[in-house]
C-alpha cells in the first residue's frame, strides 16, 4: 500500500484543507478505503516568498529537508507540500530524498493541456511570480501565460498576506478585478497559483474559468497512491 507524505504549515489552514480535499475526491466507501498520511506540520519553516525575493537570508530548505528524510524513514511513497511558492526549492528538496515529491506546478500545467487550455493567467505571490515557475511549466506544454500589473500583484498580495493569512475575511472586489485583468489579457483560464487563494475558492463563488493548484495536488495524491478518485474531480476547471 502506498502512502502519502506531506510537509505542512506552510500555512497551517491550507494543510487542514488539503487533507481535507484528498478526503472529499477520494472514491471511498469506508474509512479503510482512504490515504494513508503523515502529515509533518513545520509553520517554523521560514517564509519562501521573503527568502526568494531577497528580504530575508533565512533559507526554507533546511527544515524542509529534515522533514522530507523524517517522512521517508516513516515509510511515506511520495512527498506533497500544500505550498506554490516552495517549489522553487524542488530540485533541492528531491535530491535530499529517494521517494519522489509531486510537483504541484508541472502537474498543474499538465490538467491544463489536458482539458485543451492554451491560455492561462496566473494568481500567485510575488516570489512564485519572480521565479517563473508557472511561466515555465506552461511553456513546457505550449501554453500561453499571462500574470496582473504591478497594482494588480499587489491586490494578490494583500489578499494572500493580510487577509487569508492574518486570518481576516478575502476582499472579493480585488480578487474579482484581479481575475478580470486576466481575461481582459487572454486568459482563458486563472490558475490560483497559491494555497491561501484556493481558500478563498473553498469560501466563495470564484465563478467559470478557474483552476485551484491545491486541487490538483490533491487529485495527483489520491492518484499516485492508487486511490480511486471520485469522477465528479476528473477536471477541475469551475463551470
Amino acid at each position: 500500500m502506498k502512502s502519502l507524505g506531506v510537509i505542512g504549515g506552510l500555512g497551517p489552514m491550507a494543510t487542514a484543507y488539503f487533507l481535507e480535499l484528498t478526503v472529499r475526491m477520494t472514491d471511498a466507501a469506508r474509512d479503510q478505503d482512504h490515504l494513508e498520511v503523515t502529515i509533518l506540520d513545520r509553520p517554523s519553516i521560514p517564509d519562501r516568498t521573503a527568502c526568494i525575493l531577497g528580504r530575508s537570508k533565512e533559507s526554507p530548505v533546511p527544515m524542509m529537508e529534515k522533514a522530507a528524510k523524517t517522512l521517508e524513514a516513516l515509510g511515506a511513497s511520495c512527498i506533497a507540500v500544500p505550498c506554490v511558492t516552495s517549489h522553487y526549492f524542488f530540485e533541492e528538496l528531491q535530491k535530499s530524498v529517494r521517494i519522489p515529491f509531486i510537483h504541484l506546478v508541472r502537474e498543474t500545467a499538465a490538467h491544463l493541456k489536458e482539458n485543451g487550455v492554451s491560455s492561462a493567467g496566473i494568481l500567485a505571490t510575488s516570489g512564485t511570480v519572480a521565479t517563473g515557475l508557472f511561466q515555465k511549466a506552461l511553456e513546457a506544454e505550449g501554453i500561453s501565460w499571462h500574470i496582473p500589473d504591478a497594482g494588480g500583484q499587489e491586490k494578490v498580495m494583500h489578499l494572500i498576506y493580510e487577509n487569508v493569512k492574518a486570518g481576516l475575511p478575502p476582499e472579493l472586489p480585488l480578487f474579482e478585478e484581479v481575475c478580470a485583468g486576466l481575461r481582459k489579457k487572454g486568459a482563458e483560464c486563472t490558475i490560483l497559483g497559491c494555497t491561501e487563494l484556493s481558500l478563498i475558492k473553498r469560501d466563495f463563488p470564484v465563478g467559470p474559468g478557474c483552476l485551484d493548484a491545491l486541487e490538483v495536488l490533491a487529485k495527483r495524491s489520491i492518484e499516485y497512491c492508487e486511490k480511486p478518485l471520485r469522477p465528479a474531480y476528473t477536471s477541475l476547471i469551475t463551470r
